[in-house]
């Protein structure tokens, strides 16, 4: 099984892209959804936070209030290290036993994971393949100002916590910008996807 990661950068439009592979039959698993899986209440992961962090990163019902932790640790590059190492760690055990499941089932020649952080956790060897989702700079700060609504001092922030979307496009196998239309994006996605059943058959 070709195994075949998929990142980019804030709002450069991984998840769109990877609904598409998806649509396309391409099994896909998500560490953004695995990182909110393994802070649920009485997980070990979110009890390690509230140590760290204090219980001021709770909601009152107990639950982690994640906008309250985002503002700490996009504030705090010491703070987001910390968060950092208590959840990646898990979410990289459970992608990777995602992908020990898959193929032993033998039905699927590409298996993706969509690791918006794969560069900076230092993953990408794990992967046969890498396939970065770019756009220029500037359209990741409005978008995420317009789907988060934060300013533009926020946006460039979490922006500036990630490595620069050019250098995670050198390194990738295959890119693909959505900057254009979502027909340009869905015609390189495409492009991509015959590429990566290439690769698998290859």
């Amino acid at each position: 099984m070709l195994k075949v990661a998929l990142t980019g950068g804030i709002a450069t439009g991984k998840s769109y892209c990877a609904a598409r592979f998806s649509a396309s039959g391409i099994p896909i698993v998500d560490a953004d959804r695995l990182a909110r899986d393994v802070v649920q209440p009485g997980a070990p992961a979110l009890a390690a936070i509230v140590r760290k962090f204090g219980f001021g990163v709770l909601t009152p019902a107990r639950e982690l209030d994640r906008s309250r932790l985002a503002t700490i640790v996009f504030a705090d590059p010491d703070a987001r290290r910390d968060l950092e190492a208590i959840v990646h760690p898990e979410v990289s055990r459970r992608i990777k036993a995602w992908s020990r499941d898959l193929e032993a089932t033998g039905r699927d020649l590409i298996g993706m994971a969509e690791i918006p952080l794969l560069y900076e956790t230092g993953h990408e060897s794990e992967f046969d393949r890498v396939v970065v989702v770019t756009c220029a700079p500037e359209t990741q700060i409005r978008r995420v100002r317009d789907r988060d609504e934060l300013s533009e001092e926020e946006a460039r922030r979490r922006l500036s916590a990630q490595w620069p979307i050019g250098e995670k496009a050198k390194r990738a196998h295959y890119v693909i910008a959505t900057d254009g239309t979502f027909e340009e994006t869905d015609r390189q996605i495409e492009q991509v996807f015959r590429a990566l059943q290439r690769d698998a058959a290859s």
